[in-house]
């Protein structure tokens, strides 16, 4: 199976930066009540959910495989899906994260198979709206607009423990991050007890 697709992600802490006072506020808010609800959902795509163990992936991915539904992505370091639910035909390639053998965090990056550099309509402007529509019917129209400090606008969801970003990667990929903010805070912790035992 491919290694691990490093993508550039928005983790906890930078998502609050970015964020401004009052949209801010909602996130926040969003949070604290989604992670106080004690439900869960862990639901991706394709039958791949948050805390899926790492062989259970491979399997399904092989499934997937053997239906004709997916194929090795990206330099063999993805997972691809061909698909044809946004207005132009594109390519959705997917690797997750894991943490203790488990599924935390799966960034999706998306292109349009047309792209091209004097293409304006295919730009990751169109896409990223392309992409919150499709997400606003897979998984709910509550998306909060966010502002990136380079003037990008992003998107974000928090359902329970799970938290979705769309945002620009470049003029041509748009990223969908999905994360598991309960192992996100437990790696933060371990992250802050690890830092605090160096300077000790």
């Amino acid at each position: 199976m491919p290694v691990m697709l490093r993508y550039s992600l928005f983790p906890f802490m930078l998502i609050l930066a970015i964020l401004g006072c009052r949209r801010e506020h909602e996130y926040t808010k969003r949070v604290r009540e989604g992670l106080a609800s004690g439900v869960r959902h862990d639901s991706l795509f394709m039958g791949i959910y948050l805390g899926m163990v790492q062989r259970d992936f491979y399997a399904q991915c092989w499934e997937l495989n053997k239906q004709g539904l997916v194929r090795q992505g990206t330099g063999n370091t993805t997972v691809l899906y061909k698909t044809k639910e946004l207005k132009e035909p594109a390519d959705m390639n997917f690797y997750p994260s894991f943490y203790q053998q488990k599924i935390w965090q799966m960034p999706v990056r998306f292109n349009y198979e047309s792209w091209a550099p004097w293409n304006k309509r295919l730009m990751a402007d169109s896409l990223q709206i392309d992409v919150l529509r499709l997400f606003n019917k897979w998984y709910g129209d509550d998306f909060i607009e966010v502002r990136h400090p380079d003037g990008k606008i992003a998107y974000v969801k928090v359902d329970g423990n799970r938290r979705i970003t769309i945002y620009k990667q470049d003029d041509q990929f748009v990223i969908a991050n999905f994360t598991d903010l309960l192992v996100e805070i437990e790696l933060k912790k371990e992250a802050e007890k690890e830092l605090s035992s160096n300077k000790e």
